[in-house]
């Protein structure tokens, strides 16, 4: 894994990141506060690259706090596309990054081949969390739950930075239905060691400024689209997925017996997954370029 930093428009200093030289280059749109330690089937993939939100894990909070909005995400994911010089490729995102992932295809459609959209939905996340909650009151829910957890960043930092190993912190989390215990052991402790150092107040204002973002309307895409989503996800419910894409002419929607944290549960699906896309994307490509080449035949 390689890291190194970029610029972006405002002038915050964004950590990059790329796991491997080769391949077919893949950029990967972060959850809130989430790095490639998340994804174990994927971080040895040539040519997979990402970033590390705004004030998180190596990126510096901008001067003007109130630029990590999703307009500012988007930005950063150019920048990083940019610095790799990276002009097209498949566009994956998970949780809260699903909503940066589609507003990325939405803006720059000539940036993304295609999009793997994982435990996430495009715009609104809070109305779309909390399935037992009923549809009316959920947005006020889920705002309300987070700002009283902005509100307890310190005493999240006292408890949390002093939970115990990895390795133990794991096992509760993975036996307490947080996660489920058909995940790896070991990713689920190296994705846990740096996740639980955060500044929690800043970890939740970021949420909530990219939760603000409103429900995506992505009719406009043509790109092939495939969208996992958990059975048990509590985060993020299967309807909010499934509702934004049922028209859309190259979409695929698989539902898994996972939680939120799919990518740790079904490491081997996403992978499967992410190889089928790209082969659909080559075969788009493909027949694009040929109907282009007999157009072409004809009007000579």
């Amino acid at each position: 894994m390689r890291e190194h930093d970029v610029i972006s428009w405002d002038g915050t200093r964004i950590r990059t990141w790329r796991a491997a030289d080769g391949g077919t280059p893949v950029l990967l749109c972060p959850g809130v506060g989430s790095g490639p330690e998340s994804w174990p089937s994927l971080t040895g993939r040539g040519g997979l690259l990402g970033w590390y939100m705004r004030g998180t894990m190596g990126s510096d909070r901008p001067v003007d706090e109130r630029n990590i909005s999703l307009d500012d995400h988007v930005s950063d994911a150019i920048a990083v596309l940019d610095d790799a010089g990276v002009e097209r490729c498949v566009v994956m995102g998970w949780s809260m990054g699903v909503t940066i992932a589609a507003e990325l295809a939405l803006r720059h459609p000539e940036r993304v081949a295609g999009l793997l959209l994982v435990a996430g939905a495009p715009g609104d996340s809070f109305d779309a969390m909390l399935p037992v909650v009923p549809g009316a009151v959920r947005r006020f829910v889920g705002l309300t739950a987070t700002k009283l957890l902005r509100q307890a960043g310190p005493v999240l930092d006292s408890v949390l930075h002093r939970v115990p190993a990895p390795d133990v912190t794991a096992f509760l989390l993975r036996h307490s239905g947080v996660i489920k215990p058909s995940s790896d052991p070991k990713a689920v402790a190296n994705a846990v060691s740096r996740f639980l150092r955060h500044d929690w107040r800043w970890y939740f204002t970021l949420a909530l400024a990219l939760g603000a973002a409103p429900r995506q309307d992505l009719g406009t895409i043509v790109c092939p689209v495939t969208l996992l989503a958990g059975r048990d996800d509590v985060l993020t419910t299967a309807e909010s997925m499934s509702g934004s894409v049922g028209a859309l002419p190259q979409a695929r929607l698989r539902v898994l017996p996972c939680s939120h944290y799919l990518p740790l549960e079904a490491p081997e699906v996403v992978s499967a997954e992410l190889d089928l896309l790209l082969e659909r994307v080559r075969s788009v490509d493909f027949a694009t370029a040929e109907a282009f080449t007999s157009g072409s035949r004809s009007r000579t």
